[in-house]
């Protein structure tokens, strides 16, 4: 079972969960991303397009799936405005085994954040606005997937 989402509406997590794992998988691990709220931001505004955002969460959701044994996975990620502590993603992967669910977990928020149509602009209470520019780090962790 693949289950993708981008959605304005909050995450909830507990439902999620139990949703996800009804099937009794046997190793399920989980990636819960939150906005941070450090330097004094105030909002976080994920611009995404509807139809290519989706489809590369697809897209990444079915590679870790022939990759690994997979027996469930959830990948869901929230777009639109968002204040500090709000879930921005969650990542469930299930399988027989505890290595292949943490792998495909993994695999999946790394290669989303360089792979998949999202924009994040930050507001301050300062007033300030900025765009986040993407990082190489996150580009390093990407690569090493491929």
């Amino acid at each position: 079972m693949i289950r993708v989402a981008v959605q304005p509406t909050s995450i909830d997590v507990g439902a999620e969960l139990d949703r996800h794992d009804a099937g009794g998988h046997g190793a399920s691990a989980s990636f819960i991303g939150r906005v941070r709220g450090a330097g004094g931001l105030v909002e976080l505004f994920l611009e995404h397009h509807p139809v290519l955002t989706e489809a590369g969460l697809r897209d990444l959701a079915q590679v870790a799936a022939e990759r690994w044994q997979l027996a469930a996975l959830t990948l869901i990620h929230r777009v639109g405005a968002m204040a500090p502590g709000d879930t921005i993603v969650l990542v469930l992967a299930s399988s027989p085994h505890r290595s292949e669910a943490m792998a495909a977990c993994e695999f999946l928020i790394d290669r989303l954040k360089t792979d998949v149509m999202l924009w994040k602009r930050e507001t301050f209470e300062d007033g300030r606005v900025a765009w986040v520019e993407a990082r190489a780090g996150d580009a390093a962790r990407a690569e090493r997937w491929r």
